[in-house]
């Protein structure tokens, strides 16, 4: 089934904003998305003001000058809650002129995507000045272009950071013993050696099975263009991937949102199927991951070309919590590496002790939980609290199921 993705720079073509004149009151914005957001913030967002403690809350209706984002119900409240919004008015402002940027109907040079990388030219993944510039990416000489791009460019390069073999992971910044083990295997997959493969019957050589990333609680990434995604299939030349991505919002943000297909004996649970390349196998199911576990659909899991990904998931959230109880388990039987991130330090901490206290003893930790190199250098802003900031995939960490190794004792195998 073919689809097409709405692209956020055609949104608004015409040209509405110079270099030096991105900031705009959101309420008064000449974009009329942004005059949206404002409207939206305004209806659902309430007064952080202390007095609303001991009274009825109050919608935002007040835009601050300073940051161009509503904050407040009233003037009085802002300036009387002056010193607590102090800590957030620039963040504020830069997301303001951001949004702004990307409808700004400008060129945008940084979102043109380097091809293959060559055997000899190796990726740094120090950070991420190292690693655009040896990935051969145009020169991105503007913060503002910076945080542009990183903000898409996270989701593949986290991934890639970690599972390839020049990782900044080892076990002196957070890997495990048992994670070394993990990755060590993907890595086994992803750096084929060499076999001087040619163009001729003589030269013809087996090729591995594509390398299988489930993408779980699948939402705005899902919806990425697709040469956001193919980088993987660029820094790792050799391999083939198929990308699964797996959630009940997994087809949010689509273009048009088309309904999945009807289940038939060769598609039984309505994926969608998207050939991105010969390298790169997207299939997308609109649907929780332990409905497909306990089919099997998947099955056999193997360490060597599975793994499983969760941005954001939100497992200790109390809104999300209960979505995750059933497919928790189902993960940690598979014995394959969950990689996860988090939008904050507390998102991230809260998500790492409700597996430990849902799972306790069941899993081993592959990645301690740390600050992603490559996290969004781009700030979000929550529409719901515009005072909830956070960094796309601010957090890493990795675990998977405990595996309990036959061992020999006077002379009878145990477990």
């Amino acid at each position: 089934m073919e689809r097409s993705l709405p692209h956020p720079l055609l949104q608004e073509p015409r040209v509405l904003l110079k270099p030096g004149n991105l900031f705009h009151p959101m309420d008064e914005s000449p974009s009329p998305s942004m005059r949206e957001k404002a409207a939206y913030i305004k209806a659902n967002a309430y007064c952080p003001h202390p007095a609303h403690a001991h009274t009825h809350p109050s919608h935002l209706s007040f835009t601050c000058p300073d940051c161009g984002v509503p904050t407040h119900c009233s003037k009085e409240h802002l300036y009387e809650d002056y010193e607590n919004h102090l800590l957030i008015c620039d963040t504020l402002r830069e997301v303001n002129e951001d949004e702004h940027d990307l409808r700004s109907g400008r060129f945008f040079p940084e979102f043109n995507y380097p091809g293959v990388q060559l055997h000899e030219a190796l990726i740094n993944f120090t950070n991420w000045d190292t690693y655009l510039y040896t990935r051969g990416f145009e020169a991105v000489n503007e913060e503002r272009s910076l945080r542009q791009l990183t903000k898409l460019l996270t989701y593949p390069t986290t991934i890639a950071s970690v599972l390839h073999e020049l990782s900044p992971y080892n076990l002196r910044n957070g890997l495990t013993n048992e994670g070394l083990k993990s990755f060590a295997a993907l890595r086994y997959t992803l750096h084929p050696p060499l076999t001087g493969a040619g163009q001729t019957i003589k030269g013809l050589r087996l090729q591995s099975p594509p390398v299988r990333l489930f993408i779980l609680g699948a939402r705005a990434e899902s919806s990425l263009p697709r040469e956001i995604w193919h980088q993987l299939a660029h820094i790792f030349p050799q391999s083939l991937f198929h990308l699964v991505f797996i959630g009940p919002q997994s087809m949010l943000g689509w273009d048009s949102e088309p309904s999945a297909p009807s289940p038939d004996p060769h598609n039984p649970f309505g994926a969608v199927i998207e050939r991105v390349s010969h390298h790169m196998k997207i299939s997308t199911f609109v649907q929780y991951y332990n409905v497909l576990h306990d089919a099997n659909y998947f099955a056999p899991f193997d360490p060597y070309f599975d793994c499983f990904v969760c941005f954001h998931p939100g497992f200790g959230h109390p809104g999300s919590s209960a979505e995750w109880e059933a497919t928790l388990p189902k993960l940690l039987e598979t014995k394959v590496p969950v990689l996860c991130t988090g939008y904050t330090e507390m998102d991230l901490s809260r998500d790492v002790d409700w597996v430990k206290r849902e799972c306790e003893g069941e899993f081993d930790v592959l990645l301690e939980p740390q600050e992603n190199r490559f996290k969004s250098l781009r700030w979000d802003m929550n529409d719901d609290d515009p005072t909830d900031l956070s960094q796309g995939n601010w957090g890493l960490w990795a675990f998977r199921g405990k595996r309990y190794e036959a061992v020999q004792k006077e002379g009878i195998f145990t477990a």
